[in-house]
């Protein structure tokens, strides 16, 4: 079993930047791909972004892509999503998800283990 635990969300105002960090346990985390996702009220999750075992390979959505950066620190067992220029667009809850798939994945469905989430609330 995975536990994933977010950290870093807040309130932040527009063209500001917030850092999450998820951290991982329970498992070799070089071992899983890791993604965010995001759930704004009364809309589906989304992806956000995806990065590898190795962290060799990333892959954002249309609306995030210039102005968020995932990496992974494979010897803090910890994964982050770095997020600027941010919009109000971008409130939601925001969540970490780790995979077993060797495929690129970008699907909720595709994931194993979910955190808890953290808010992000971004004011115009």
């Amino acid at each position: 079993q995975v536990q994933l635990v977010e950290s870093g969300g807040g309130l932040e105002q527009a063209g500001g930047s917030l850092r999450l960090s998820c951290a991982a346990s329970g498992r070799t985390f070089s071992s899983l791909a890791m993604g965010w996702f995001r759930q704004a009220p009364g809309k589906e999750r989304e992806f956000v972004a995806f990065i590898s075992r190795s962290g060799s390979s990333t892959r954002y959505a249309d609306s995030v892509k210039g102005r968020f950066t995932i990496s992974r620190d494979n010897a803090k067992n910890t994964v982050y999503l770095e997020m600027n220029s941010l919009k109000p667009e971008d409130t939601a809850d925001y969540y970490c998800a780790a995979t077993t798939s060797i495929l690129i994945v970008t699907t909720s469905t595709g994931y194993d283990y979910w955190g808890q989430g953290t808010q992000v609330t971004v004011s115009s």
